[in-house]
C-alpha cells in the first residue's frame, strides 16, 4: 500500500466532504461584495427564501484581505 502525504490525504478528505455537501439537498450561492452590499444581499436572500420555509442560513462569512466579504448563503432546494 502506497503511503500518502498529509496534503494528499487532506485533499482527498476535502473532495469527499464536497461530494457529500453537494448531495445534502441545499442550494448554495457564494458572493464577494463590500460589507454594506453583503449585508443587503443576505437580507434580500432571507426575504426571498425565509428561514422557516427554506432552512436558509449564512453558511460562511469572512473578510478578505482587501476588506470585501466572501460569504455563502444556503437554502433547501426542495422548497421551491
Amino acid at each position: 500500500m502506497q503511503s500518502k502525504t498529509p496534503r494528499e490525504l487532506a485533499e482527498r478528505m476535502a473532495e469527499r466532504r464536497e461530494r457529500r455537501r453537494l448531495d445534502d439537498g441545499f442550494i448554495r450561492q457564494t458572493f464577494i461584495q463590500p460589507r454594506t452590499e453583503a449585508r443587503e444581499t443576505a437580507r434580500a436572500f432571507f426575504d426571498r427564501y425565509p428561514k422557516e420555509a427554506y432552512m436558509s442560513e449564512v453558511e460562511s462569512w469572512h473578510e478578505l484581505p482587501d476588506g470585501e466579504i466572501e460569504f455563502t448563503m444556503k437554502r433547501l432546494r426542495s422548497a421551491d
